[in-house]
């Protein structure tokens, strides 16, 4: 109904076809070379949307919506859905103070969009690079399973707000948290999630064979979603471990006594789960390079800014967790903090 909407009345306004028009000054302009297929991609999608006639939506209704579904640009279609979910996202936060709706889309709208770039009807049929789209597609919606289970299960589906967001609400004059929510947890994570999904958009344009490093990526992938999920497994397990010893009334060692768990992947790396979510990502950006034949392309930017925003939170998320358990701060000094490491020592399990 949205998509409809968006298609029969908003994106054939004159402020819209303004924002348009600007959006192709935009992307003619000169960022180099590096930055062209990027701006290329944003030609085309802004192309196909003023080339669309809505009328066809009403007259032909609701066949019109799959011919016009086709007739757009898949980046297009895509950026249409980002803005959607923005406005679902900002709304909903603002009626019901609720900050991490777009928490319960993370793990599901990557797919979504890799399976767009697959599926549209622009996608030859047969052509070599529907093969590394088939593999990309799938990889994807493995990872989509394994995270939304993980966040299921730890009631992130029930309504549950992400524990920083309080945090960072009250650190913050009530206007200012108003902006990073239009700014940056409502619409910029929206843009970063389809940014992440640009090596399939690439691939889908190159069309390079299928080979050796499309294998070396899925063979990555996998290698990192495992590791990832282990991760998220054996925190499972501690977690679950330390609060059922505490409800039974169990003397506390080890992991249980400080607060946090040291031992397994997390002897190697206080946040394992981090490197592998990263790492998943690299893989994937990957296949653009075998599908393009560049090592440093474009289709990187989504992956990037992934790296920079858990680079700049990750500190945040330890900083609450240093309130919390002191004798964290002894476990920052012997353990990496994302890349898995050799530990420099062992971690006290009390205060003296």
């Amino acid at each position: 109904f949205c998509f409809f909407f968006l298609l029969c009345v908003v994106l054939r306004g004159p402020t819209v076809e303004t924002w348009l028009g600007s959006l192709q000054q935009l992307a003619e302009m000169n960022f180099g070379t590096f930055f062209a297929p990027l701006q290329g991609a944003a030609l085309d999608a802004v192309a196909s949307v003023r080339e669309l006639n809505p009328e066809m939506l009403v007259e032909d209704f609701p066949s019109g919506l799959w011919k016009a579904y086709g007739q757009l640009d898949p980046l297009a279609v895509t950026s249409i859905i980002v803005f959607v979910l923005f406005l679902y996202c900002w709304i909903m936060s603002i009626l019901f103070s609720d900050y991490s709706y777009v928490d319960r889309q993370w793990s599901i709208v990557p797919t979504v969009y890799t399976a767009i770039f697959y599926s549209h009807p622009s996608t030859k049929t047969g052509a070599s690079h529907q093969e590394r789209l088939l593999i990309m597609t799938v990889l994807a919606a493995l990872w989509s399973v394994r995270l939304s289970y993980n966040f299921w299960r730890r009631g992130g589906y029930t309504g549950m707000e992400d524990y920083r967001w309080p945090e960072i609400r009250a650190r913050m004059h009530p206007v200012a948290f108003q902006l990073l929510n239009l700014f940056f947890i409502a619409s910029y994570q929206h843009v970063l999630l389809l940014l992440l999904t640009l090596p399939a958009y690439f691939s889908r344009k190159a069309g390079a064979p299928l080979n050796n490093l499309d294998f070396a990526a899925a063979g990555l992938f996998l290698f990192f979603l495992i590791l990832e999920t282990t991760a998220d497994q054996q925190q499972w397990n501690f977690q679950n471990g330390k609060y059922a010893a505490r409800a039974a009334g169990k003397p506390l060692t080890g992991d249980n006594a400080r607060g946090f768990r040291t031992t397994g992947l997390f002897r190697y790396s206080r946040h394992p789960n981090f490197f592998a979510e990263q790492s998943v990502w690299v893989s994937y950006y990957l296949f653009s390079v075998a599908a393009t034949g560049q090592w440093l392309n474009c289709a990187g930017l989504g992956v990037s800014l992934l790296i920079m925003l858990f680079q700049l939170s990750t500190p945040f998320t330890e900083e609450l967790t240093l309130r919390k358990y002191p004798l964290y701060r002894d476990y920052q000094k012997v353990t990496s903090r994302l890349l898995p490491l050799p530990a420099r020592g062992t971690v006290r399990e009390k205060l003296e």
